[in-house]
């Protein structure tokens, strides 16, 4: 029978069971396609009660970590083949599982979403992202000033800011279930300073764009965010 860690209990014991299981799936203990222990077995395995077992799982299983069938075992989900941004968000929080291929492509899906969205902002109304820009980043900030958690909130305040002025509530919803996974990663990407570097002549630039030619904001976008990608696999 499997083991399982135990760990500060949290308040709610299916919060603890969750944690317990989704480690398991996470290190690899159970993989795609495995059945998981009887009900029986598995809660007391997470010392819980077979309820609460069940209100978990049911949650797990919404979000595409594993598949329920009446009368059948439970089995484990390729969650990355069937979850959706309810799995990113969970992987959030277990970032010490996320892999360098797996930061790669939340970076590669950014890249490709994110462009389009500063242009649709832009073009909605420039004058709140100049604004923005203005009014939190002085043109002498020197990337020493500010920390690594400062710039990842405010480069994330300017991300919303573009996603909110779009006035599309799906890329509202989406953004808003990426949070959590941006500010652990942005965290550690700023704590670089040629990153803080990069990221303040990025905001200089657009800065520029937005006043001159809005329609240059794609491409300066897509070009800031590619050259920020390929520093992440550098470092």
């Amino acid at each position: 029978m499997l083991k399982f860690e135990v760990v500060q209990k949290p308040v709610k014991p299916a919060q603890f069971a969750e944690t317990q299981l989704l480690e398991a799936i996470l290190e690899g203990r159970y993989g795609p396609g495995d059945v998981l222990p009887a009900e029986r077995i598995l809660a007391t395995s997470l010392g819980v009660t077979r309820p609460t077992l069940r209100e978990m799982l049911q949650r797990m299983s919404k979000e595409g970590w594993v598949t329920i069938a009446h009368g059948k075992p439970t089995r484990v989900n390729d969650y990355l083949a069937s979850g959706g941004l309810g799995v990113l968000n969970t992987l959030s929080r277990f970032n010490h599982h996320l892999s360098p291929d797996m930061i790669a492509h939340l970076l590669e899906a950014r890249t490709l979403i994110f462009p389009g969205v500063a242009q649709k902002a832009a073009e909605n109304d420039s004058a709140r992202i100049q604004d923005y820009l203005g009014s939190k980043v002085p043109p002498d900030m020197d990337a020493n000033d500010m920390d690594a958690k400062t710039f990842a909130n405010y480069d994330w305040g300017l991300q919303m800011l573009m996603v909110e002025i779009t006035q599309n509530p799906v890329l509202k919803m989406m953004f808003n279930d990426f949070a959590p996974v941006y500010h652990r990663l942005g965290q550690l990407y700023f704590t670089h300073k040629m990153a803080r570097k990069m990221s303040l002549k990025y905001y200089g630039d657009l800065g520029l764009a937005l006043q001159d030619k809005e329609a240059l904001v794609r491409g300066l976008v897509e070009r800031t965010m590619a050259r920020a990608q390929m520093f992440w696999q550098e470092i």
